[in-house]
């Protein structure tokens, strides 16, 4: 029998400062570049500010086909509604898991509440069997999470996933998805199984962790990705931490990528733009 092997990082990303939508400003941590190191993820976005002319523009309404979105809201309010019949606000703890699919239009607008506006928003690549499929919506209230208790304060959020048998609250994804957030107090090493067929990596929002087999330090708003092994491993010490961690099983399909469409191929990439022009990008979906 073979020992189980720590998951060492790879290689750690600082996030980058821009903006998307209407002017949102964000803090892009992963993206196009790296789409063969994080596959089945194509992009991971922390959006964040006090201030509310950096985010009241907002993600007017657009087009997405052959991914999902998650949406995960930490501070503020979002109202949504997409080309589905879909509407509502997404709240602080809040998510909003949207499968694109063969074509959705949809649009996120913070609601001003005078204050902060904190998240991430992952876009999850849909395999070639699936890109087509019928959207989807899933919304998710915070109350609906389930949380599995550490002990002295730290706790983990199962989002997607299974965590120490306990089942996250969004299933039956075309992706294998584990999706944690996971909040630690000062001293405290968790420790967790990975199949070694995933990708892993782990994103901090507050505070820095240790991880890997060699407790590399991650720092606020950077993301350490995970290499090969079975378990993974993170600890914080005199200050408490929070991050998320997200692991996924690899396509391992060509990705032909045209802003919010991603595709396999540069034929289906023209004709979404052809249907989008026509007006019949849009699906029946019954």
């Amino acid at each position: 029998m073979l020992m189980s092997e720590v998951r060492k990082v790879k290689r750690v990303i600082t996030g980058q400062r821009t903006s998307d939508g209407a002017g949102v400003k964000l803090t892009r941590m992963f993206g196009q570049d790296e789409t063969t190191m994080m596959d089945p993820f194509l992009m991971l976005d922390h959006f964040g500010s006090d201030r509310p002319e950096d985010y009241m523009a907002g993600f007017p309404m657009h087009p997405h086909r052959g991914i999902e979105t998650v949406t995960y809201m930490m501070e503020g309010r979002v109202d949504h509604r997409d080309s589905m019949g879909n509407e509502g606000t997404i709240g602080p703890g809040d998510l909003q898991w949207m499968t694109a699919g063969s074509g959705i239009l949809h649009e996120e607008m913070p609601y001003d509440t005078g204050g902060p506006m904190k998240g991430f928003q992952l876009w999850v690549n849909l395999p070639k069997a699936s890109k087509m499929t019928a959207p989807k919506y899933r919304g998710i209230v915070k109350d609906d999470i389930p949380v599995v208790d550490l002990g002295a304060g730290s706790s983990v959020k199962v989002i997607a996933g299974d965590f120490d048998g306990t089942k996250g609250a969004v299933s039956e994804l075309a992706v294998d998805v584990g999706y944690y957030d996971v909040g630690l107090m000062p001293r405290t090493v968790i420790e967790y199984e990975v199949p070694r067929s995933k990708n892993a990596f782990a994103v901090v929002y507050d505070g820095e962790i240790m991880v890997g087999e060699e407790r590399k330090k991650v720092r606020s708003e950077e993301l350490a990705v995970l290499g090969a092994g079975d378990r993974a491993v993170a600890e914080v010490g005199s200050r408490p931490a929070k991050f998320l961690f997200v692991s996924g099983t690899p396509l391992r399909e060509p990705i032909a990528w045209g802003g919010p469409i991603v595709m396999n191929t540069d034929e289906e990439l023209r004709l979404a733009s052809d249907e989008l022009r026509k007006g019949t990008f849009i699906k029946d979906a019954r």
